[in-house]
């Protein structure tokens, strides 16, 4: 037997590499394809990204109004947002429901404040914001930072 014999033939060599280069760029192409289209890598322009971070705060503004919410209140319960989208959504909803003469909707599940924050009455973070009775408290919530 002669060492040749064992060897793979020396045009193979070639284009198995080829193929694997070509596989390999066919593979990139995919996941650049695939990832063009995604919104978490953050590839939109900065201004899309401000103005869907503007229409989420006057969201969450209009929403904390319509429930009866203290605009304070709104601030705690959402510190990622800005204070400034938020307060615009609270005026718009506010004057919505003055204008066309709408009462509050009382919301039936008791919030959870964020994650170190803690009342002034001494409850823990975390905890409910309900009465005994199962009611929200009116807007007199305190809040202190730890």
């Amino acid at each position: 037997m002669s060492p040749r014999t064992f060897l793979p033939r020396p045009s193979a060599i070639p284009s198995v590499r080829l193929a694997l280069r070509a596989g390999g760029r066919l593979l990139a192409a995919c996941v650049l394809l695939a990832a063009a289209g995604c919104d978490y890598l953050g590839l939109q322009p900065i201004s899309q990204i401000e103005a869907r971070k503007d229409s989420e705060g006057r969201a969450i503004g209009s929403a904390c109004r319509q429930a009866g919410r203290a605009l304070e209140d709104c601030y705690t319960f959402n510190p990622h947002m800005s204070k400034a989208a938020i307060f615009t959504g609270w005026k718009e909803m506010n004057d919505y429901m003055l204008q066309n003469s709408l009462t509050e909707v009382r919301p039936e599940v008791a919030p959870m404040l964020p994650a170190g924050r803690a009342r002034a009455n001494g409850t823990s973070a975390g905890a409910p914001l309900a009465s005994p009775s199962g009611k929200p408290p009116a807007r007199a919530t305190v809040y202190t930072t730890p």
